[in-house]
């Protein structure tokens, strides 16, 4: 009997053109993310390749006068290259993973972004992640919706209540049959996804594919609760429906609102301010003022003392450049912490929405989520106090540019926090939907 339903469904219209939708949009959400990786890597290998030349070129106009020559010169720190963004690109196609930094005020200069195309990132990217979220669960809700009303309204269910010993044996073996060719369809994209954008077979890629397909028995075991309802085929169409809108597109949306208005960052505008007053006000401040502000954070360097207060020196001019940051710090760190809280605030509430709990998952695993942007701006911070460190007291003690070892600075790697799967926290919230919905399925089926 199940290798006749196998056959008599996929014969349907429904089964092939939806079977071959979502393969074609699932490789296209696969050459997506590759195109990505590839213009990522493309840009890499720019980085580390114009760096050099950029130090050189840089050395050979303003290798007379290090203070000038560090006031022009960047350094790249570059967010490494992580195949498994190809499938959930998330936020790195908003926020840049290559980075320039001079040795001037950080703040400045760490929100720098990429020039991109806006229409592009209105309409987002297509990626598998999108697809397994978004798209798989209409596939669903089409292979589902009529799976005991069809029978009721073509008059076979009187025949099939008498052949068959179990009703619900029958329902789940129609229900499985799709289940079946799900799973065989998202394991098909994940194997060819995993070829295309090199991914490895590590911890993160399988609990990527775990989640998918939980994610999957999530609307399954929705959709079988709506088929023991015994209505119409029209009401659980509409029903499911509803689920899916309310589920993937509202919620999420109204969650969002909630969370931005609870958590505003007005510092991300006086961060700015701050730092840019707190650097310009320097010009008209007595120098020894600021210089024994400095000396206070950094009192290793007071050995240099005083220049005079006619004149410019660079000691003075890095100087107040650093003050610019520190006087804007207590806003740039509020800004940093509720940007935590909205994701941490989002996260606990996704666990209640299977959509938004799985979409996040993805996020994290891939690597291309909010934290995971703020612990590379973390990053930026700590490269960037490192490098004015090294250079402080070189040009405060006004060594000349050839005592330097300039072939000692490539881009910086950002490797990622590279943390274990937390297993529960990303199956729970998922098995407790199934969970639920299994349970209103077996009470239901009591009025079967």
């Amino acid at each position: 009997m199940y290798q006749l339903m196998i056959r008599q469904f996929l014969r349907t219209k429904t089964c092939q053109l939806g079977l071959i939708l979502i393969l074609a949009l699932g490789l296209t959400g696969i050459v997506i993310g590759k195109q990505f990786l590839n213009d990522k890597e493309k840009r890499i290998a720019q980085t580390v390749e114009k760096q050099e030349e950029h130090i050189a070129r840089n050395i050979k106009f303003h290798g007379d006068d290090l203070g000038l020559l560090l006031y022009y010169l960047k350094f790249s720190i570059v967010k490494a290259h992580n195949p498994l963004t190809g499938l959930s690109i998330g936020q790195d196609d908003l926020n840049p993973s290559i980075q320039q930094v001079k040795i001037l005020t950080l703040e400045g200069q760490k929100y720098d972004m990429d020039l991109v195309n806006p229409t592009r990132l209105l309409y987002g990217n297509l990626d598998l992640s999108f697809i397994l979220v978004y798209i798989f669960p209409l596939l669903i809700i089409a292979f589902t919706y009529n799976l005991l009303s069809e029978e009721e309204e073509t008059g076979t269910w009187k025949m099939v209540r008498v052949t068959v010993k179990s009703q619900v044996k029958f329902l789940l073996m129609k229900l499985s049959l799709r289940l079946f060719l799900l799973v065989v369809l998202m394991s098909i994209l994940y194997l060819i996804a995993a070829w295309v954008l090199g991914i490895a077979w590590e911890e993160a890629f399988f609990a990527f594919f775990i989640v998918g397909l939980l994610y999957q028995l999530f609307w399954f075991s929705l959709s079988f609760w709506i088929t023991l309802l015994k209505r119409n085929s029209s009401f659980n169409a509409v029903v499911l429906l509803s689920f899916w809108l309310i589920l993937v597109m509202l919620l999420p949306a109204v969650i969002n609102n909630a969370i931005t208005n609870k958590y505003p960052v007005p510092e991300a505008l006086t961060t700015v301010i701050k730092q840019r007053d707190g650097y310009h006000q320097k010009w008209d401040t007595n120098k020894k003022e600021t210089i024994e502000k400095f000396y206070k954070n950094y009192p290793q360097f007071a050995k240099y003392g005083y220049p005079p207060e006619e004149g410019f020196n660079w000691l003075w001019y890095y100087t107040m450049q650093h003050l610019g940051d520190e006087e804007s710090r207590k806003e740039s760190n509020s800004m940093r912490d509720k940007v935590l809280q909205r994701q941490k605030m989002s996260k606990q509430l996704a666990k209640f929405f299977p959509s938004m709990h799985s979409l996040l998952v993805f996020n994290d695993l891939a690597g291309s989520s909010l934290s995971n942007h703020i612990h590379f701006l973390q990053y930026i911070s700590n490269f960037h106090e490192n490098i004015r460190l090294f250079f402080y007291p070189k040009i405060f003690s006004q060594a000349t540019t050839v005592e330097i070892d300039w072939e000692q600075f490539k881009p910086a790697f950002y490797e990622g926090r590279n943390q274990p799967v937390e297993w529960l926290k990303i199956l729970v919230p998922l098995l407790a939907g199934i969970l639920i919905f299994l349970v209103l399925s077996f009470l239901t089926y009591q009025t079967l």
